[in-house]
């Protein structure tokens, strides 16, 4: 797909198992896993109330609940599943703390809601797929310097918000794969004509984005219950921002894409387990490392878009997580995410994105 010599970025920002709010890794196919770096930010503090939509329960109601003892370090079941770049400045390590959880330091718009901490990172997987074409040129992408420090001599990190006019000179990239922006992108259309100016004709783009809608398609997944307040909670969070949760429910992947210039060469859409629901022994494990990752750090999730957006407390958020994480590991609950991964390919023929 790409000339093993010629640059490969990876570009992308947010939380998840498949795609980190650390670690930038990338690929020269589509399917591959990558990068991360961040978006923009809106003034907290403007931001900040309790919502009036009928449909989100309010804080305090999950504290009149039964209580739930869930253990939080119960992750038996998952046992088996299982040169250093650029000089930082101290002012790029100077996060902002909310609430004891660090996350991005205030630079240009970037708003990543995703925690950058060391116990955020723990519930990352950070894939390096630059050892694996040892002769590819590897540009890692992220609003937070929390990468590794010992990396393949063909990879190097940048500290950057994709949000902003990119610096790449026009057609020098074959490949750029972004991942979990979700909440993050205030202009979708903006970030792929950045992309597409970067990317020579013939290269290509892979987008991989995720839903914040926690559903199930027997029923198991009531209105009202945890998980469909998590979703909830998040999109009017997005409205809030101005950076939408719903990319997958809007299109937005495909529409920006074609609206860029490029040619939709991929397609497809996957259901993320939450747990090992699934008969399919893949989808089960899947299920099984989501619910990890997602399950071992909810509160980090959760703390900046709630608490500073709407108007949660650290307390609250506690007892909705307890709730959260019974629903999650019970085998009567057959929740999962949509996840949409699309490719476009810029044309042969193309110059420059204008």
């Amino acid at each position: 797909m790409s000339d093993p010599s010629a640059k490969t970025p990876a570009t992308a920002s947010g939380t998840a198992t498949t795609g980190a709010t650390a670690g930038p890794a990338t690929s020269s196919k589509p399917g591959s896993q990558a990068a991360s770096p961040a978006a923009d930010a809106p003034s907290p503090e403007s931001q900040t109330s309790q919502t009036s939509n009928p449909h989100i329960l309010p804080a305090s109601h999950w504290a009149q609940l039964p209580p739930v003892n869930v253990r939080e370090d119960d992750d038996s079941a998952f046992e088996d599943a299982a040169s250093s770049t650029a000089s930082l400045t101290a002012s790029i390590l100077e996060y902002r703390t909310v609430h004891g959880r660090t996350y991005h330091s205030e630079r240009g718009n970037a708003l990543s809601w995703g925690p950058n901490d060391a116990i955020h990172d723990e519930s990352m997987d950070i894939f390096d797929f630059a050892d694996q074409y040892p002769n590819a040129e590897v540009i890692g992408v992220d609003v937070s310097p929390q990468q590794p420090q010992w990396i393949p001599p063909n990879l190097r990190f940048e500290v950057d918000d994709v949000t902003q006019p990119w610096t790449y000179e026009p057609n020098s990239f074959d490949y750029i794969h972004i991942r979990w922006l979700v909440g993050a992108i205030p202009d979708w259309y903006a970030l792929f004509r950045e992309a597409y100016q970067a990317l020579k004709p013939g290269g290509y783009l892979e987008s991989q984005e995720s839903s914040c809608m926690m559903t199930s398609d027997d029923g198991t997944v009531k209105d009202g219950s945890p998980l469909d307040q998590w979703s909830k909670v998040f999109s009017e969070a997005g409205k809030k921002t101005g950076r939408t949760f719903n990319v997958i429910e809007d299109d937005l992947q495909r529409k920006a894409m074609e609206a860029a210039g490029f040619e939709i060469t991929y397609e497809t859409d996957i259901k993320t387990a939450l747990s090992g629901w699934p008969r399919d022994e893949k989808l089960k494990q899947i299920g099984l490392y989501t619910g990890l990752a997602v399950g071992q750090d909810i509160e980090g999730f959760l703390t900046y878009l709630w608490t500073m957006v709407m108007g949660w407390t650290p307390a609250e958020i506690q007892v909705y997580a307890a709730h959260l994480r019974r629903d999650m590991r019970s085998p009567n609950v057959h929740a999962y995410y949509p996840t949409r991964i699309m490719v476009g390919r810029k044309p042969l023929t193309a110059g420059t994105a204008s």
